[in-house]
């Protein structure tokens, strides 16, 4: 792939500047553009280097390191410093080529544009699915995917534990959900290269936020919001914020005509939002659109609501008139499998008369009730996107494989339970903890933590949430980053002790995951169950100085192997 500098830079608005800030003439400066990077150390010849304003530092003290490296043009924002100057310029006297300079308003929201012309918009050649939430996005992802291959559409997909580009899926190495722009932007470009008919995108707040518009430039077609809660607070400073940063997703459903060219031929894509019902901001987001929206709802039985509400059913938010709805009833969960049985709406279109509903059995090998939300919202965007009938679909759900690191069952035969999960936040522990809780017949031990330099006000909810279903929690490193370990723990413990935990007795602060993990395997008995959450596919912990290379469940069965299992 290779365009010119002009072609590109023609998609954002720009300033064309020297390094000392003197306007240059357009015409000389119009190299060859085969490569964008946003970290120096990924620049060669040919690159634009997209010089990003930092948490602790700034881009443009690495121009002159990118100038070095090859870089044809540089994206930069702000004023450069004397210093970066002078070294600027002393790179350019060492080099034969010209070297072209463009000063944006925001650097990292210009690669959006950028990026998707470079490798020719291929969002615009694909059918795209979006998921939005705090919980389950990556669950919900994959399995929209898994369930586009099984009707017989070649799809790729991105999130936080993997990726593909149309073949099997490829761990993701990065601690990101959705990456920046030119990374998303290449994957649906080897997307469109590979023959795919889809893309499924795990979307963040982060990801749709306009600070950093890593989606900014992407058509999506269906947009899926599964919950909002208490999260991410450093970055949206409020839950307003946060709530309406994920609502982007559904507003770019109307940005579009949907008319696209798929495998060479042009197709208009459905274009709809699904909801959750449950959650208290789904009208907010059935609101954020023009397009037609489906709601799904399992009346409280699951997750969260089930614990809150034992057998009543769960009263749903005002929603609009004739919303359709798809309604999970008789869940059964266990520990290999669950099942449940959908109430099929039979009408997409808002505007139609509703017809009779048809009750579908669906059977999977997914555990855990709270995967009955992640099961629904796949099976309803791949039925309407594909045409596909909702019963054909739900017999292909019996096929559909857990993610990794998503209460993955780890069994080297010793006589109690080790789980391995993602979840991290208060709302995902009151998801995941109840039906766990329901089954148990022996003790929890819930061995977690929480990421430094993220949001403080959860840290002492998710303690006080964990004491309140589990009978020992041990505190333990998730992403420390620049926080003091061991002070960052103390602040979940709050919560805990103020649930009536107390330390040294049921409530344990090992700041050292693997540690950690002996420490709870060791405590376990008979009939126990044990949690390891927060870590889960990711495969290292940040610290302040240092990154450790990690895998939670080789972790774990290392540790059971010690101990003669």
């Amino acid at each position: 792939m290779k365009k010119t500098f002009f072609d590109l830079i023609n998609s954002i608005e720009h300033t064309l500047v020297r390094a000392d800030g003197e306007k240059i003439a357009e015409a000389s400066f119009n190299p060859e553009i085969s490569h964008i990077a946003f970290d120096s150390r990924d620049v060669s010849s040919g690159t634009i280097f997209f010089a990003l304003p930092g948490t602790h530092t700034t881009g443009n003290v690495y121009i002159p390191q990118a100038i070095k490296a090859g870089a044809a043009a540089i994206v930069f924002q702000d004023e450069l410093e004397p210093a970066t100057v002078e070294k600027i310029k002393s790179e350019l006297s060492a080099r034969k080529e010209s070297v072209a300079f463009v000063k944006v308003p925001d650097a990292r929201f210009a690669m959006a544009p950028l990026s998707a012309c470079f490798y020719d918009n291929p969002s615009k050649k694909l059918g795209i699915i979006g998921v939005t939430g705090t919980e389950g996005k990556s669950s919900t992802v994959s399995f929209v995917w898994q369930l586009l291959r099984l009707t017989g559409h070649k799809a790729g997909f991105i999130s936080t534990v993997q990726y593909s580009e149309g073949g099997d899926a490829i761990a993701n190495p990065e601690h990101q959900t959705t990456p920046e722009a030119p990374i998303i932007q290449k994957r649906l470009y080897e997307m469109v290269n590979n023959g795919c008919e889809y893309a499924v995108i795990e979307s963040s707040s982060h990801g749709l936020s306009p600070k950093t518009n890593r989606t900014g430039c992407i058509d999506y077609d269906c947009g899926i919001f599964m919950n909002v809660t208490l999260e991410h607070l450093e970055f949206h400073k409020t839950f307003e914020q946060y709530r309406d940063d994920k609502a982007n997703l559904f507003r770019k459903l109307d940005e579009n005509d949907h008319e696209k060219t798929i495998l060479g031929k042009k197709v208009k894509v459905p274009a709809f939002g699904i909801v959750n019902l449950e959650d208290e901001s789904a009208k907010y987001f059935i609101n954020a659109t023009k397009q037609p929206v489906i709601g799904f709802t399992t009346e409280g039985k699951a997750g969260k609501s089930a614990a809150e509400n034992g057998t009543a059913a769960k009263p749903l938010p005002p929603i609009p008139d004739q919303l359709p709805v798809l309604l999970a009833r008789n869940i059964a969960s266990a520990r290999y499998g669950m099942t449940f049985d959908l109430s099929e709406p039979n009408v997409i279109d808002t505007n139609a008369k509703p017809l009779p509903r048809k009750v579908i059995h669906v059977k999977t090998s997914l555990p855990g009730a709270f995967n009955t939300y992640n099961v629904m919202a796949a099976m309803s965007a791949v039925s309407r996107l594909t045409g596909t009938s909702l019963d054909t679909v739900a017999e292909l759900a019996s096929k559909l494989v857990p993610v990794k690191g998503r209460m993955t069952v780890i069994d080297k035969g010793q006589p109690f339970e080790v789980i391995v999960d993602y979840a991290h936040t208060p709302s995902s522990f009151e998801t995941i903890f109840p039906p766990i809780r329901h089954r148990c017949a022996g003790r929890m031990i819930a061995l977690f933590g929480s990421g430094g330099e993220r949001d403080t006000e959860k840290r002492p909810l998710q303690g006080q949430v964990a004491a309140h279903f589990c009978d020992v929690v041990i505190l333990t490193d998730e992403d420390p980053r620049g926080e003091d370990p061991v002070e960052l723990l103390k602040q979940i413990a709050v919560g805990a002790e103020k649930a009536g935990m107390k330390m040294g007795e049921n409530l344990f602060i090992t700041h050292e995951r693997p540690e950690a993990i002996r420490q709870a395997l060791k405590m376990a008995k008979k009939d126990d169950i044990v949690l390891l959450l927060g870590k889960s596919h990711e495969n290292s912990i940040i610290y302040k100085d240092h990154v450790m290379p990690y895998d939670e469940i080789k972790e774990a069965e290392k540790a059971l192997s010690e101990l003669g299992f």
